[in-house]
């Protein structure tokens, strides 16, 4: 049997498949935020022993496990190290060894979340060009990217950091890596809602928008703009930021087509999407690619990483063992 693990910022997922990749058990949870790393080490370690319950399996009947992960990674360790969307109390999380250690199999391979994205429409999708990117718009922001075929990770499993890319030089926001300008630091789930406070704080106006309160998220910005302005107004720099990263990434790596997915996108593709595309030609000074929503839904990643289980970290069908 095969496993995969998606832990990211909000949730964690882990699924268990048979030989043939058929998902047989599943568990989801919410990833704790502290006391310290140890703590999502151990939600990660239980969501993968009630995967292989719901599987009824044993751990030690699992072959090899595929993590995808938010970043950043030190993959000499196999860990997350200060991971720039949970609370600066949790500075390392422990992944590799105490998963090698369940699971009794040395077979574990670490992933940036959006790079097993890539991995996973490669995949798993009917349409897999050899140059392709993931696009995550989610709690932050993050791409996997497939050029000539090749899934690009880089020395330390860091590469696709696109969220991480200065698009404002005046940089009146920050990150949560405590960097200004950034991508996420505008667009991300969790600095929407920031970002909109400061709009206003700018120029106030008249707005239904619950500012104010403690529960004022992303979702309220999207779903207020049909009938409030200034949440329009927000809805619209937002999809401004958007384009010029996607325009980035587009003149990076030159990919024919972009899945995007994270929550961001899957909950409002219109506001989300739509604009991206149309913003894009006049961006964009070579071809122009296919900007789709992912097929695969809020499953991309961690079936990503289940299919980096299945071929020995790479997720070329070709290598598929039996």
């Amino acid at each position: 049997m095969y496993a995969g693990v998606d832990l990211g910022a909000t949730n964690i997922r882990a699924v268990v498949a048979d030989n043939d990749g058929t998902i047989v058990g599943n568990d989801r949870r919410g990833t704790p935020t502290g006391p310290t790393g140890i703590a999502v080490t151990e939600a990660v370690l239980t969501a993968l022993r009630t995967a292989c319950e719901d599987a009824h399996a044993d751990p030690a009947d699992i072959r090899a496990v595929g993590i995808a992960s938010i970043g950043p990674l030190d993959l000499a360790v196999g860990a997350v190290e200060n991971p720039a969307n949970l609370p600066d109390a949790i500075d390392s999380i422990p992944l590799t060894g105490p998963i090698e250690n369940l699971v009794d199999s040395e077979q574990v391979y670490l992933h940036n979340d959006t790079n097993a994205g890539v991995i996973g429409e490669r995949f798993h999708s009917d349409r897999n060009p050899d140059d392709m990117a993931y696009l995550t718009i989610s709690s932050g922001i993050g791409a996997g990217v497939c050029v000539d075929g090749n899934v690009l990770s880089g020395w330390d499993g860091n590469a696709g950091e696109v969220g991480h890319m200065t698009l404002d030089p005046e940089g009146i926001m920050r990150c949560g890596c405590g960097k200004d300008g950034h991508w996420e630091a505008y667009c991300s789930g969790n600095n929407i809602p920031r970002y909109a406070e400061y709009l206003h704080d700018d120029d106030p106006v008249d707005t239904a928008l619950p500012l104010d309160d403690s529960d004022f998220s992303a979702a309220d910005v999207f779903e207020y703009a049909d009938h409030d302005e200034f949440a329009a107004h927000v809805v619209g720099q937002l999809a401004h930021w958007n384009a010029m990263g996607v325009a980035n990434l587009v003149h990076a790596y030159a990919p024919l087509v972009i899945y995007v997915g994270g929550a961001v996108a899957l909950h409002n593709t219109d506001q989300v999407l739509d604009p991206i595309r149309a913003k894009l030609p006049d961006m964009v000074m070579a071809n122009v690619p296919d900007v789709q929503l992912t097929t695969m839904g809020d499953d991309v990643v961690v079936r990503g990483a289940l299919a980096s289980a299945m071929t020995g970290g790479t997720g070329d069908r070709s290598r598929m063992r039996r």
